[in-house]
């Protein structure tokens, strides 16, 4: 009986210290597959992350599609398809076409002009994948769910709500009522809602007082201009007390949780995540790329190593495979 239970606390003390880390499949399997399609979620779901992650932009015709960005030409082919719909800025928006006409595009990797922006990733130009609805996307989740018996969850982004606002689109509403009908808006559900616009997650506390969804604040680099609000500001202790009266946690950019020092060959911890601790907020900080790590990580397991040393409570990743191992293996 004592050797039993020595030889239980010795495998008790062997397991990961990480394994309960949340695992966020970050636009699904993307270091393997096109971003997004229905095919990178089913290889995601494979790989059993917590989550997959599905960015959510609306058409012309008011329906909820899968894609990063309000822009199409960055891993479609709609400048063949449509050249004419191209706007004065040159480039092309998801809110100009209806969802028949989304259906037309085929899907490559993410790329800048014929440039794949991951050259070892899959092959540009080499695919036929298609942009999915968020429907046919929580289908698949959900039936791969029931088939595998998981329960591997959904962390949705609403993408740009102002632009789509200043359109006449109500993207939270189509989106909550989507997530309704499909289960999600209940105790229990597997889901967080994510948004770089405090003033969208503001707006779901005031329309939806009773829901349970989780809410995310993602946190950017004030230059990359993702709304009008300061994130330097919300880094603060006065900006994460606010973010608590909203929001269950935070999503910021790594290198304000590990500061790159200016070589970059080494880093420090900032005090983020414990000023987020402080405010109950949890800490799921985006991107693990395996293809594309800081010169201070000698490889993704020592990467993330370092991230939760830090004290956050999970991670994005593009390789949902390997993270999986690094932490639950």
């Amino acid at each position: 009986m004592k050797l039993a239970f020595l030889f239980l606390i010795l495998i008790s003390s062997c397991a990961h210290p990480y394994k309960d880390k949340t695992i966020i499949a970050h636009r699904g399997a993307s270091g393997y597959l096109p971003e997004h399609t229905l095919e990178a979620a089913a290889l995601a779901h494979g790989f059993n992350p917590d989550f997959i992650e599905p960015d959510i932009v609306i058409t012309k015709d008011n329906r909820a599609i899968i894609l990063h960005d309000i822009h199409l030409e960055g891993n479609t082919d709609v400048e063949k398809k449509y050249p004419r719909k191209k706007r004065a800025d040159g480039r092309w928006y998801p809110i100009d076409f209806t969802l028949k006409q989304i259906k037309t595009l085929n899907v490559h990797e993410r790329a800048k002009g014929d440039q794949p922006v991951f050259s070892g990733r899959f092959p540009y130009g080499r695919s036929r994948f298609k942009v999915p609805t968020l429907e046919e996307y929580i289908e698949l989740i959900q039936g791969l769910n029931h088939s595998r018996q998981k329960n591997i969850g959904i962390y949705p982004e609403i993408k740009a709500p102002s632009f789509h606002k200043k359109h006449g689109k109500d993207a939270l509403g189509i989106v909550m009522k989507i997530l309704t009908d499909y289960g999600y808006n209940r105790p229990g559900a597997p889901i967080y809602l994510q948004c770089f616009d405090p003033d969208l997650l503001i707006e779901f506390r005031k329309r939806f007082p009773t829901s349970p969804i989780k809410l995310v604040q993602l946190i950017a680099d004030d230059s990359w201009g993702e709304s009008k609000h300061s994130y330097s500001a919300m880094m603060s202790e006065e900006g994460m007390k606010n973010i608590s009266t909203y929001a269950d946690g935070i999503g910021p950019w790594t290198p304000f949780i590990l500061k790159p020092s200016l070589n970059k060959k080494s880093y420090s911890e900032t005090n983020l995540i414990r000023l987020a601790h402080k405010y109950n907020l949890v800490v799921h900080p985006y991107t693990l790329r395996d293809d594309s790590l800081p010169s201070y990580a000698k490889d993704s397991k020592s990467f993330l190593t370092k991230l939760f040393k830090a004290g956050a409570d999970g991670i994005f990743t593009d390789f949902p495979e390997t993270t999986v191992k690094h932490l639950r293996d």
